[in-house]
């Protein structure tokens, strides 16, 4: 890493396209990024050698002008990247202060305050942002640096928190309902950690309660080999997805064991490292290996590196129950089970058999409640269903995990989630279809003039047991006779001959090496297919949707199964799917192990009932 330094160490300039925010921001976002892994390495140390190049960037980074300087710390927009890594410097200055801030003379240590100031009085963006400059804010009070502004950035921060709590142990990022990997990363790191690394126990007894039953959950969406959930923006950050569980462990805050614990951390980074998220000893772009449809226009070359926060178990001493605990399995090593989480809209759903996870969306959309609801999906929001073996095609690909009507030769999208209800192997929302059209030119907005469906509205419901889930839609003022097509899980390949394709009346079955899924329609389509998504997914360049067609049938459910396993075999064309039988607003489900579910949806809410 240090063969990219800038002359003084204040910059590290990784090789690679810029972001948005420009080459210096980027250099800038090298050197924290990796500062703040430094810092968690030698927090502990006995002499904190490790941190001696940093210590120099320190001094040059904030100025004067030069080859080493920061950028100054602007608001929100795109000039604003400097004040997320503002927090990542003050993080590590906090974690190894000895070696760091206390080495400085009292002009160095004016100049990085000055720096780090910025980011006090500047608009964050409405969401996770305003936790960096309560992380500075943090820092300063704790050198004796403190004073009104510090207070202000302190308590403004914790009040957004509270208003951003959703229960479960669950914030969004922000207003609305935002739901991904930075409610770990993010909205439970910065405050617990920083209470923690300043001894507040007032505040780690307020805050570790939450962070013990987020993990209750969070926890379980972690594959038995280690893969985390691929959902949500910012994957490139690859093993931050670690940094909620191992701060679990490191506040003395987590249901797991120590064991659990060391296993999920061990496994989420042999996962990344196995599968070549190295390109010359440097985290690439993208998740396995490089892929552009993992990024956003922030992602920069030095980008993946909040992988960083997956370390944070280095704060621990070589003693620790952490490092001293055999490994054990996971909570998605079994047995089958379901996990609702009300708050979210989330149904987890894990299989002894292979360990996978599966997450169905009923909540999760990342949409502001002040943004219109019109445009383009995000494929990592918008989907039914995400799970740790498949990642969701690109925008303008055929959708899979989607519900649409066609209209006018276009397809109906998926934005904003209205959640329904939830229970114990349930859950179910609705949302309007938008239809937008394609951009008029590469990067621009999509085209106004759409079909519009007035009250038009898909309803679905998902109910999962064992491998399979059934889903259950109502379409509200959709005209008859309107195309509908539902989709499944999308299975990926580095070469079409490694997918294997078998299509039977209304049944698809999809098979790679490693992983096979079966798309059953129940009720209501006529036909089966699959798509190519040409731009593939983060699991391989080549992939294909399982689909499934009919036409609009005003008052008729459409009812179809699916399972996602990691032993082709169970996916065979002959082998047994839940059986349905559809009486009109009623759905009965016979599962292949003898369980039945009753779903009656006459009301608002369905009425789900489950039986061994």
């Amino acid at each position: 890493m240090q063969r990219y330094r800038s002359p003084r160490g204040g910059r590290i300039d990784l090789p690679g396209a810029p972001a948005k925010a420009g080459v210096v921001s980027d250099g800038l976002e090298g050197f924290a990024r990796t500062f703040l892994l430094a810092a968690f390495r030698a927090a502990g140390d006995e002499d904190g050698s490790v941190l001696a190049p940093y210590r120099e960037g320190l001094v040059s980074g904030p100025g004067p002008a030069g080859p080493d300087a920061w950028p100054p710390i602007g608001s929100h927009g795109p000039g604003g990247q400097p004040m997320v890594e503002s927090a990542s410097v003050a993080l590590g200055l906090l974690a190894a202060r000895r070696w760091t801030w206390d080495l400085l003379d009292g002009a160095e240590q004016d100049r990085l305050e000055a720096w780090l100031r910025g980011a006090l009085c500047n608009e964050p963006a409405p969401n996770n942002w305003y936790l960096f400059p309560m992380t500075v804010a943090a820092f300063l009070d704790e050198v004796g640096r403190g004073d009104a502004e510090t207070a202000h950035a302190l308590d403004r921060a914790l009040d957004l928190l509270e208003g951003w709590y959703r229960g479960d142990g669950w914030y969004s990022d922000g207003d609305g309902r935002a739901f991904d990997h930075y409610i770990g990363w993010a909205m439970h790191l910065y405050p617990v950690l920083v209470a923690h690394l300043r001894a507040d126990t007032a505040q780690l007894a307020r805050l570790g309660p939450r962070l013990a039953e987020f993990l209750g959950s969070f926890a379980a969406t972690f594959d038995v080999d280690g893969a985390p959930l691929y959902q949500g923006r910012s994957l490139t950050y690859r093993t931050a997805t670690l940094s909620a569980v191992a701060l679990g462990e490191v506040v003395g805050w987590t249901p797991l064991r120590p064991g659990q614990t060391r296993r999920i951390l061990s496994a989420g980074l042999r996962y990344f490292l196995d599968r070549g998220a190295l390109t010359d000893g440097i985290f690439s772009r993208g998740w396995h290996g490089p892929h552009a449809a993992t990024l956003q226009t922030y992602s920069g070359p030095a980008s993946p590196y909040w992988a960083s926060k997956g370390f944070l178990g280095l704060l621990l001493p070589e003693t620790a129950p952490l490092w001293t605990a055999v490994e054990e399995p996971p909570p998605s090593a079994g047995p089958d089970r379901t996990i609702v989480i009300p708050s979210v809209g989330w149904l987890v759903q894990t299989t002894e058999a292979d360990g996978m996870v599966r997450v169905h969306n009923h909540g999760s959309d990342h949409i502001n409640p002040w943004d219109a609801d019109r445009g383009e999906p995000d494929p990592l929001y918008a989907r039914l269903a995400y799970s740790t073996r498949t990642g969701p095609t690109a925008v303008r690909n055929a959708a899979d995990n989607h519900i649409a009507v066609h209209v006018r030769g276009r397809e109906s999208v998926r934005r904003r989630i209205h959640p329904i209800g939830s229970g114990p192997d349930w859950a179910a929302s609705w949302h309007q279809p938008q239809f937008p059209g394609p951009p008029a030119f590469p990067g621009g907005p999509p085209v106004a003039g759409g079909p519009v469906l007035p009250q038009g509205r898909i309803e679905s419901l998902v109910v999962a047991r064992g491998a399979w889930e059934v889903h259950v839609h109502r379409l509200r003022a959709v005209p008859a006779g309107i195309p509908v097509t539902a989709t499944g899980w999308a299975l990926a390949a580095a070469a079409p001959e490694e997918l294997d394709v078998h299509v039977d009346g209304t049944a698809v079955v999809l098979r790679t090496g490693a992983t096979a899924t079966r798309l059953v329609g129940r009720h209501g389509f006529d036909t089966a297919d699959v798509q190519r998504a040409p731009q593939g997914t983060a699991h391989g360049a080549w992939a294909l949707v399982p689909t499934l067609r009919g036409t609009v049938v005003p008052g008729e459910l459409l009812v179809s199964a699916s399972t996602l396993t990691a032993t082709p075999d169970s996916a065979a064309p002959d082998s047994t799917a839940p059986e349905v039988e559809v009486v009109d607003a009623s759905v009965a489900i016979s599962w292949p192990d003898g369980g039945r579910t009753a779903c009656t949806w006459t009301a608002a809410v369905p009425a789900v009932t489950t039986t061994p």
